[in-house]
């Protein structure tokens, strides 16, 4: 029986080793070695006894965990493998696909975004009068960068600085002496650099005054070209005159904007050299490339010191009529020597030339040299005239762009105050401005009496909330904010102005920071301009104290525009205007939020808008009123009251908002376009 069990042990194991394990690849050195072997016995033919074979080529394909390629490549041509990996492979490839399809949609469907001179107010500074850090009496570039903070706390994004060259300061300084350096008053190139550092440190962006009409008479260009020194020869506009008696007879009737002959005699020239402003402000010559490039490379130069724009004036001056012809009187009956005064002739010669707008598109031009990189878009600003489609003019043309946008002036303009002078101001803008392009509002410059003295002190708040809330970049004069007033001109002493018989400079009073001596604008004995009487009351720091002061409301107001996507990018639709009140919404197409501006410009009124927009609500809701006590209530919108100089923003709800009803088509703007989604968040522009 051992001897049958022994006997049947080798079958046994050859039957086992008889399933080939696909798994172990074998050594081909060790294969020869074995099957070589002469001296060993043939090794037996495995026989498989009892073991039926498709259960073993069932047993020979069944995948597992670490099979090689050759085996795992048995099974991929399986149905239920290549299917699967079929779908995945499409599905991957149509996934890819529309998220291509769904990025390049949303960027097409995007609206543009705001550049950030669309996004914040503009603070206009007249550096003499902000703060003064050395206590001269004079405020400079240092005192400003002391002062950032209130900036922010305005929720300002934007400084604009006014004119700080080097200059005799007669005229505002705009008559620069060093185009390339700063005015001494002012501080150095170092302080100018360090303001700059501190206030992009901040997130903020500067612009800085260039009047390229002309220069001061002290400048290296003019002493040059009155004695005709090589390029700078024609650098200024001369022309032959006569001289008798002391007598001085210009070659035309042409006067400049201050009065009397625009022509004034060289002593060292022995000709008469063309100025529009004052006798010491001599006209260039842009008809001379030469002095064109100049200008260019001043452009470049306080770009390259990171200005993030140019707000440019008296553009429409560059250029003058070349035949020198008397310029049309008004009054055609006036005896010719009685003209003096700039108003008494048109003044077709001497302004808005052929070619002057050929000049600004090639500042323009050198300007995008520094906008290329992302997010250092450079900004240009202009004046404009006195005509409205001339103005519009500056924008450009659709192909061809010019300013960003000419500053408007309407606001401050205006002869007389109520509802209607206000929607005439604003419409007037709104329908001449070419289709795309970005509207501004001030209310206060350094060249205008302030709110409070032009059309009184009851009128601030409501003015600040008008341009707050109108479409587009909105420009605040210092001191605007909490309601400043001009100093009493009798005030304003002959030292006072530097001797300076043209201007006065009531509206430039030092900034009012406390109730402290000078207001806290100087440690000095005295500043340069007494500050007005009214400091212990109208100051930064008490106001920010009081819950319902002019600074607070200004504040709430920007946080608003900021934060409501209506208010800075939607639609603007005149209501109502009347003596009394001006009234409209803003309002964003997939939004059903509106927003509804009743600013009282009159007397105490009352008005049915329910009347006029019928869709409305029957109640709204006080967002902002420049009464702080009525935020938050709400009101009848057949019974909205407003007192004197009262604003008020309302807020509600509604599926017709005013830009869609038929009734109100020709009383609606827009400019950057967009609409909202509620689905996915995001703004687009296929309405």
């Amino acid at each position: 029986m051992v001897e049958e069990e022994a006997k049947s042990l080798p079958m046994e194991l050859s039957e086992k080793g008889g399933v080939e394990n696909n798994g172990f690849v074998q050594n081909e050195a060790f294969d020869d070695k074995e099957t070589n072997t002469s001296s060993r016995e043939e090794m037996p033919k495995m026989c498989i006894v009892g073991v039926d074979p498709a259960a073993t080529e069932e047993l020979a394909l069944k995948p597992y965990a670490g099979m090689p390629k050759e085996v795992l490549l048995k099974f991929s041509s399986q149905a239920r493998y290549r299917v699967t990996r079929e779908i995945l492979f499409w599905l991957i490839i149509t996934a890819a696909i529309v998220l291509v399809c769904a990025t390049i949609a949303i960027i097409a469907l995007s609206p543009k975004c705001l550049d950030w001179w669309q996004a914040s107010p503009i603070y206009q500074i007249y550096p003499r009068s902000f703060k003064d850090s050395n206590m001269d009496g004079n405020g400079d570039l240092k005192g400003i960068q002391e002062k950032l903070d209130h900036i922010t706390y305005l929720n300002i994004k934007t400084i604009w600085i006014t004119s700080f060259y080097k200059s005799p300061l007669k005229d505002l300084g705009y008559g620069a002496e060093d185009f390339y350096d700063i005015d001494p008053m002012f501080g150095s190139m170092s302080d100018f650099e360090n303001l700059l550092a501190a206030i992009h440190d901040r997130g903020l962006k500067v612009i800085m005054d260039l009047i390229p009409n002309h220069t001061s008479d002290k400048h290296r260009w003019f002493q040059l070209s009155r004695n005709r020194t090589g390029k700078y020869t024609d650098y200024y506009i001369w022309q032959d005159c006569t001289q008798a008696a002391g007598l001085v007879t210009p070659p035309n009737n042409w006067v400049s904007v201050f009065g009397n002959s625009s022509w004034q005699f060289d002593d060292v020239r022995k000709q008469c050299y063309f100025h529009q402003f004052g006798k010491d402000q001599p006209d260039l010559n842009f008809r001379n490339l030469a002095v064109q490039q100049e200008i260019h490379d001043i452009i470049k130069f306080w770009l390259g010191k990171g200005i993030d724009g140019f707000s440019f004036s008296a553009l429409k001056f560059l250029l003058e009529a070349t035949h020198l012809r008397d310029e049309p009187q008004v009054n055609k009956s006036q005896n010719p020597v009685t003209i003096t005064a700039y108003s008494q002739l048109y003044h077709d010669y001497t302004t808005t030339q052929v070619g002057m707008h050929d000049i600004i598109r090639s500042f323009r031009q050198t300007m995008n040299q520094f906008s290329s990189e992302p997010g250092r878009y450079r900004f240009m600003g202009s004046d404009g005239d006195e005509d409205i489609e001339a103005t519009m003019m500056y924008y450009g043309t659709t192909f061809i762009q010019e300013a960003d946008f000419p500053f408007n002036f309407n606001l401050i303009n205006m002869k007389n105050l109520s509802g209607n002078s206000i929607f005439e101001a604003v419409n007037l803008w709104m329908k001449n401005m070419p289709a795309g392009k970005w509207p501004n509002w001030a209310v206060g410059s350094p060249n205008a009496a302030r709110i409070s003295s032009r059309i009184g002190k009851e009128y601030v708040n409501v003015m600040n909330m008008l341009i707050l809330t109108l479409p587009g970049t909105p420009v605040t004069y210092y001191g605007e904010e909490i309601g400043m007033e001009n100093i009493v001109s009798e005030n304003v002493s002959e030292e006072h102005i530097n001797s300076d018989p043209v201007v006065t400079f009531p509206e430039k009073s030092p900034m009012q920071w406390d109730g402290e001596v000078n207001a806290g604008f100087t440690e000095g004995n005295s500043s340069w301009l007494p500050v007005n009487s009214d400091y212990p009351s109208v100051n930064v720091e008490i106001q920010m104290t009081w819950s319902n002061s002019t600074l607070n409301l200004y504040r709430e107001l920007t946080l608003l525009r900021n934060s409501e996507l209506p208010i800075h990018r939607g639609w603007m639709c005149y209501v109502w205007n009347d003596s009394n009140v001006f009234v409209y919404v803003r309002e964003l197409d997939g939004l059903d939020r509106v927003f509804m501006m009743v600013l009282n410009f009159g007397q105490e009124s009352t008005i049915d808008l329910k009347a006029i927009v019928p869709s409305l609500p029957s109640e709204a809701i006080v967002r902002l009123s420049t009464n702080f006590s009525n935020a938050g209530k709400a009101v009848n919108t057949k019974l909205i009251k407003t007192e004197m100089g009262e604003g008020l923003v309302l807020e509600y709800k509604t599926a017709k908002p005013v830009h869609t009803m038929e009734a109100f088509q020709g009383n609606c703007f827009v400019a950057e376009k967009a609409c909202y989604s509620s689905a996915f968040n995001l703004l687009y522009v296929n309405c």
